[in-house]
């Protein structure tokens, strides 16, 4: 039996380019959950340079902070969600749940005629 039909839907909010999608809000989950850009990056297997610079456009876009930093010492830095970074990425999960949910049903009204194998509605 071949694999079945599927879709797949990335939602990513633009200004004047991408400004925030889901490799921030994983990369901000994980912060959030390790305390740490680095630590976040790792699990990520995210080059830690690159995590920097789509914080970076992400927040010149946006115009406010993602995360409050602390630099590194000895023991590494600290990294924590600004209220506005918890707000947007409350708000952008909740919008890409709802718009998934939605999706699915139209996606089954569709294509459920390629699931049991059929070829008419």
């Amino acid at each position: 039996m071949s694999e079945p039909l599927r879709y797949d839907l990335r939602l990513r909010l633009f200004r004047g380019r991408k400004s925030f999608g889901p490799g921030v809000a994983e990369l901000l989950h994980g912060v959030e959950a390790r305390g740490s850009i680095r630590a976040a990056c790792r699990d990520m297997g995210m080059a830690y340079s690159k995590a920097w610079k789509i914080l970076k456009h992400s927040e010149e876009d946006l115009g406010f902070a993602l995360l409050q930093r602390e630099a590194g010492g000895s023991g590494g830095g600290k990294a924590v969600l600004t209220p506005e970074g918890r707000e947007l990425l409350n708000r952008y999960d909740t919008f890409v749940r709802k718009v998934q949910k939605e999706a699915d049903r139209i996606y089954e009204e569709c294509f459920s005629i390629y699931e049991s194998g059929g070829n008419s509605e």
